[in-house]
């Protein structure tokens, strides 16, 4: 390891701790004379980068920001905290990683946040299942507010 002060190459790990999921963070002191700096460094595993299969058959690399972009835009000036955003998309992310070891549909990750985005906020779920399902008329989206009508109906 370099460190990063004086370029030499001698230094020594004084402390390790593990911190989030898979990352050693490492405590090093240089041990040239002139130095003797502290600096931190962190190791996180190498994982082979998951693709994500698009509707067209090409395969792009898996981008959690993406994800934040379209819920983003569906609960646009709705009562939905960033905090919630992000658990949709870390649970998201993490049931990917759970099931999937290099590539996944884009359907899947489609639905996954679907499926959660109708906890969240039903006006941000609509919003985006307008997009995702790419309706082709009003009958379409009237199909997929049924279910949550009914719902709705039986807690009234």
């Amino acid at each position: 390891m370099l460190c990063p002060f004086c370029r030499q190459s001698e230094t020594k790990v004084i402390d390790s701790r593990t911190s989030e999921d898979f990352v050693i963070r490492r405590r090093r002191e240089c041990l040239h004379l002139k130095c003797g700096r502290r600096f931190t460094t962190y190791e996180k595993i190498e994982e082979t980068p998951l693709k994500v299969i698009k509707k067209d058959g090409s395969r792009v690399p898996f981008d959690r920001g993406k994800i934040r972009s379209g819920l983003e835009k569906a609960c646009f000036k709705r009562p939905v905290s960033d905090e919630q955003i992000e658990s949709v998309i870390s649970a998201v992310e993490a049931d990917i990683y759970q099931n999937f070891d290099r590539e996944v549909h884009s359907r899947y990750i489609g639905e996954r946040v679907f499926d959660m985005l109708r906890d969240v906020d039903q006006v941000a779920f609509v919003r985006f299942a307008s997009v995702y399902r790419e309706f082709k008329d009003v009958n379409d989206f009237v199909e997929e507010l049924e279910p949550m009508l009914r719902e709705t109906g039986r807690n009234r």
